[in-house]
């Protein structure tokens, strides 16, 4: 089971991503971090072997927590996930020796590949004893995935709280949800919950339908379609 420390400021970006790692085979998730000073507390007492390492931290840089760990000679493996676009930041992530580096906003599946990728190479290391050229070869091109693709998502929607909203509808009953009862369950605004249920309908991964009761303006229920659940 590979153990994973989640490092994000962001609560609901960490709690998306927890699921994300949760919901794949061989994966748990062991704890999280806020900041960047947290995040070292962490490593040192619960010791994942990956972290997955936001750079904009309140009270540090993710790249700086990835100095410190690699000036004590901590080897845990680091997956950076970040808005950080500048060649500066990339390039200080490759010299601290991450893995990969995930351009926020990214889809699901590049997550999942990314991680998946990153168990088959632990797995392949530890079955390898003495390697040859086209062993060190596989081995480092697997280190580095292609990059990831931005989401093109309409102003205003992020992927990340997008997936929030989408597993929220998967676990309701069969009657679906209202955005009412989609803003409790996530903790949006009503008017944010209706906008990204919309958004999962204008993208066919949802149904919406009105509900007529007995007095007042009908409600709209929205259910996620089968194809859409992961």
């Amino acid at each position: 089971m590979i153990r994973v420390l989640i490092v994000d400021d962001d609560f609901m970006v960490a709690k998306v991503h927890a699921a994300f790692v949760a919901a794949l085979d061989g994966f748990e998730v062991v704890g999280t971090a806020s900041t960047g000073a947290q995040a070292l507390d962490e490593i040192g007492r619960l010791g994942p072997d990956l972290v997955l390492l936001d750079v904009y931290l309140p009270d540090m840089t993710g790249l700086e927590v990835l100095r410190r760990l690699r000036a004590t000679g901590s080897p845990v493996d680091v997956v950076v996930i970040s808005a950080a676009r500048d060649v500066e930041s990339i390039r200080s992530a490759l010299h601290g020796g991450v893995l990969h580096y995930l351009v926020k906003p990214f889809d699901r599946r590049t997550f999942e590949d990314r991680l998946r990728g990153y168990a088959a190479l632990r797995g392949e290391l530890a079955a390898l004893d003495v390697t040859g050229q086209g062993d060190v070869d596989r081995v480092f091109g697997g280190t580095r995935g292609g990059a990831a693709a931005a989401v093109v998502t309409p102003k205003g929607i992020a992927p990340e709280t997008l997936e929030l909203v989408r597993r929220a509808l998967g676990a309701a009953a069969g009657d679906g949800l209202s955005a009412s009862e989609c803003s409790e369950r996530t903790g949006l605004a009503r008017v944010s919950a209706r906008r990204y249920l919309e958004q999962l309908v204008a993208q066919q991964e949802a149904d919406v339908r009105q509900r007529y009761g007995t007095a007042g303006r009908p409600e709209r229920r929205f259910t996620l379609r089968p194809s859409a659940q992961g």
